[in-house]
């Protein structure tokens, strides 16, 4: 997973090109970490909360 948010920022930051100063490709980073996060506590990630309950459930 972590792999691919590298690749998906490295990907962004590349059709930008050139940046005009650290801040705005901390500002390009930033936005797309919110958005990702965003996603991912919308139930649009790989494990639903429901998934990672029954895996955290003790085996009987």
């Amino acid at each position: 997973v972590l792999e691919r948010l590298n690749r998906e920022i490295r990907r962004r930051s590349s059709v930008v090109g050139i940046f005009p100063s650290a801040d705005a490709y901390t500002r390009l980073v930033t936005t797309y970490l919110m958005e990702y996060a965003e996603d991912w506590s919308a139930s649009r990630a790989y494990l639903s909360e429901q998934s990672v309950q029954a895996m955290l459930r003790p085996a009987a």
